[in-house]
């Protein structure tokens, strides 16, 4: 393994990574806890995480959590990482048999979603736990995860148990991701398919649990959203926004949704722009990009998405986003108590965490 760049620099960055020769540090999650911050994220064959104690100036040298021969880590097919209580929960899709053919662009043909935990800030993790109850269903690696933050999380993926086309499941833990209930099926389309390589999102507004997804609808990849207030069935979705995505292919890119102050914010990518949008309302957009994220800040909600110009910040109750690295991939955010902002982004085969000014 390389060394580790893990100091806090003047412009309160660090930097973790690469992981090994071949192993680019891929796909940051990013959770906080007070003046904790914790860290989830893939390199080579190897999910690992690691943890700052003074709200994110530095950061721990990174733990494994688990390594297995397949770990899809392209397109926002790397963990996920979720508070729940003391407990901290990392999931990932990993395999143990390269899929076969031109479209298996290096994904198991036996990814199995599995869930991790620790209850000692991240320094030992239990062993694995699988989520889905049909061996071999979320091979695309695509998967979502969200935490009520009091014991409950729900975790949703692409599917294709049936055989037939990609369907979006669903799955529920009451007790802090130490088991996962009886698979439910979120969304069936009527066309065969939903988008096939387009990662859900989650979130909880208070009991209830969102779900967004890329749909496959008469020709248009656009962005549907569903309720559920138990996490056993979920009523009729929605569309997202009031234009459509005509396109006969996938983007890759699903998007970020939030609840915050009792108001419910989504964004996502339509052709080679980023929009907002709330439920029933008309979409707003905010400029080109791909890859966005979302996180409650006081005052609204915080953006962060990569752009041809860099990776962007789009302020609470800002007209224009800003450029805060030049360059950066697949960047997540979180907030610390007080409103001060971390991202973490992709760049140059590390994982790079900054205070976002």
């Amino acid at each position: 393994m390389t060394s580790l760049l893990l100091a806090a620099l003047s412009i309160a960055a660090v930097h973790l990574g690469p992981m090994g020769p071949d192993a680019p540090a891929r796909e940051p999650q990013l959770a906080v806890r007070g003046s904790n911050v914790f860290l989830a994220f893939g390199a080579g064959d190897t999910i690992y995480f690691s943890a700052s104690s003074d709200a994110g100036k530095t950061f721990f040298a990174p733990v494994r959590i688990a390594n297995a021969p397949i770990l899809p880590l392209s397109r926002h097919r790397g963990p996920r990482l979720a508070l729940s209580g003391n407990a901290i929960v990392v999931t990932a899709v990993t395999g143990k048999t390269a899929g076969q053919g031109e479209h298996s662009h290096g994904l198991p043909s036996d990814g199995d979603l599995l869930s991790w935990r620790s209850l000692d800030d991240g320094k030992t993790w239990s062993k694995a736990t699988i989520v889905n109850d049909v061996p071999g269903a979320p091979t695309e690696g695509l998967h979502a995860l969200a935490s009520d933050g009091r014991g409950r999380l729900f975790a949703a993926w692409l599917d294709k148990r049936s055989g037939k086309g990609t369907k979006l499941y669903g799955a529920r833990s009451a007790d802090g991701g130490l088991s996962w209930s009886k698979n439910m099926l979120i969304y069936d389309s009527p066309d065969g398919t939903i988008c096939e390589c387009c990662h859900p999102s989650l979130a909880f507004d208070g009991e209830e649990i969102l779900v967004m997804w890329r749909n496959a609808l008469a020709g248009s990849r656009d962005m549907y959203l569903a309720r559920s207030a138990d996490g056993l069935s979920f009523g009729k979705p929605a569309k997202l926004g009031e234009g459509t995505w005509q396109l006969n292919a996938c983007p890759m890119d699903g998007g970020g949704i939030v609840a915050s102050n009792h108001r419910v914010v989504t964004a996502w990518r339509r052709n080679k722009e980023i929009f907002f949008a709330g439920p029933g309302e008309k979409e707003t957009g905010v400029g080109e990009g791909t890859d966005v994220a979302l996180a409650a800040a006081p005052g609204g909600v915080l953006a962060i998405w990569s752009s041809p110009t860099g990776v962007r910040v789009l302020f609470p109750g800002a007209r224009e986003s800003a450029v805060v690295a030049p360059q950066g991939t697949f960047p997540a955010i979180a907030v610390l108590p007080g409103g001060r902002a971390l991202g973490a982004w992709e760049t140059e085969g590390k994982i790079v965490v900054q205070t976002i000014p």
